[in-house]
């Protein structure tokens, strides 16, 4: 791949200052079983190539899913054309070094490969867990699915850049409806699709992976005949499952620095943080620690290089509760005058890449489950998103979840159904009084952060401990 993509550039004849190309390979499968019977056994694959060439300041792109000489050469013939047009409405004049010269390469962990189990023995496995979720007649619905990605990206630029990734990833996700009556509730393993990380079938094929089966059929019917969450202000205790949707809408999108500038205000909304808030705003309690980390093995948007070469690095956000930095590229960096990270980021071959959050984590802190629990008096603990709200500044929210205990006297006690709490972003955030410790802490991800025109939807992941949060609004209903 790498000898096409030089010898395409060299023959550019295009008076650019700088030309990227980015070859991408996915391979991808899903199955899916209702009630039992396959629905769904599907595979894709597609490639292709983003030329990205800037000219007058202005960056232009133009895609082909023909690798051929002539179809890289009108590609690129296109952006060019397109970077000058854009130059007579400049914002912001781009230069070479929003494009660095890098070199290097990245690989997804795995133990067990894509190819390892057969369709059928996928669906075989996919239908023994809708069995098992059925513990009796109250479920009504059964769901299961598995989809994998095989994903290479080849970046190659004029100025001698030469990156090759490799990203495996799996997502899987079971989940069962129960039925008594009026009442309905559902029950998933921690929320729609939340178990996507990078590996093999080793990450669905785990020694608990049958008594976890058992417990969302359990809980599902014991939701039935539990009470209704109270309507109240309280201390409410949030599982990591419930935290990766926090974190994702009340943190990430509102630091992505193009939705501060107002480049996604037409579509994904805007940003209630504004450029000068970066190294001044209190975010939230000391307790917040946030990182932008795709260095962390397995999660789910890992990677060495963004998909303009920029190098992927560990970097606080938030630290101590105060607002470090933004999920911006170096372009976005350039405009708003503000420090980003490496989240240029595209979903495909044909879409060009744009600020993404992508393993964006609530760093831990000591306390254990245990202890977090013993120390309230009066609360509710919340697990597995069901719902979501939130406008389009990212500043006031409201969320429900699947499944909720009562804290009373430092003990959890009766199930709680149709649990939600509202607040705006600030004060949720500078409420957080207790975090848990590494022993606690858990990482989910999901495939389907929408964003862009055309949209773009991608992959990101987050990790959280358990938190507890003081005064909050709790109530109930169907959300």
């Amino acid at each position: 791949m790498w000898s096409e993509l030089t010898k395409a550039i060299a023959t550019f004849d295009i008076p650019a200052d700088w030309i990227g190309i980015r070859a991408v390979k996915k391979n991808s499968s899903t199955r899916h079983v209702r009630d039992g019977l396959p629905q769904i056994n599907g595979k894709s694959s597609t490639m292709g190539v983003m030329l990205e060439v800037l000219a007058n300041g202005c960056l232009g792109y133009a895609a082909t899913n023909s690798l051929d000489l002539p179809s890289l050469q009108a590609a690129a013939h296109t952006a060019y054309k397109q970077a000058l047009a854009a130059s007579k409405w400049m914002i912001y004049p781009f230069s070479e070094s929003q494009r660095p010269k890098v070199v290097g390469e990245y690989n997804s962990p795995f133990l067990e490969p894509l190819d390892a189990l057969s369709p059928g023995e996928i669906n075989n496995l996919l239908v023994r867990i809708c069995q098992t979720l059925k513990i009796n007649d109250k479920i009504v619905q059964t769901t299961a699915s598995a989809s994998t990605t095989e994903r290479e990206t080849w970046f190659a630029s004029s100025n001698g850049s030469e990156v090759y990734q490799k990203i495996i990833s799996i997502g899987t996700h079971y989940g069962a409806i129960a039925q008594d009556g009026a009442i309905v509730q559902q029950r998933t393993n921690n929320g729609w699709q939340a178990h996507c990380y990078q590996g093999g079938w080793e990450l669905l094929k785990q020694d608990d992976l049958w008594p976890q089966v058992q417990q969302v059929g359990e809980q599902a019917v014991e939701l039935l005949t539990a009470a209704e969450c109270p309507n109240t202000r309280t201390n409410l205790v949030l599982a990591p499952d419930q935290m990766m949707l926090q974190i994702h809408e009340s943190v990430g999108h509102p630091l992505e620095i193009d939705r501060i500038l107002g480049d996604e205000r037409n579509y994904a909304g805007g940003s209630f943080v504004k450029t000068s808030d970066f190294g001044n705003l209190v975010y939230g309690s000391p307790l917040m620690n946030i990182t932008f980390d795709p260095t962390v093995p397995g999660e789910f948007a890992s990677y060495g290089f963004d998909d303009t070469g920029a190098v992927a690095t560990r970097e606080h956000v938030i630290k101590e509760g105060v607002l470090q930095r933004g999920l911006g590229s170096l372009e976005s960096q350039a405009r708003a005058g503000v420090p980003g990270v490496a989240c240029a980021r595209a979903s495909s071959w044909n879409r060009p890449a744009i600020d993404r959050m992508a393993n964006l984590n609530l760093e831990p802190g000591n306390a254990t489950f245990e202890e977090i629990i013993g120390s309230i008096e009066h609360g509710v603990y919340m697990e597995s998103n069901r719902s979501w709200s939130i406008d389009d500044r990212r500043y006031k929210f409201q969320f429900g979840c699947e499944y909720a205990k009562l804290i009373e006297n430092g003990k959890l006690t009766k199930t709680l159904r149709n649990p939600n709490y509202r607040a705006t972003t600030p004060e949720f955030w500078h409420s957080l009084t207790q975090i848990g410790n590494a022993e606690n802490w858990q990482m989910y991800g999901t495939p389907m952060c929408g964003k862009g025109e055309p949209n773009q939807a991608i992959w990101v992941g987050h990790g959280s401990p358990v938190c507890v949060f003081a005064n909050v609004e709790v109530f109930g209903g169907g959300g």
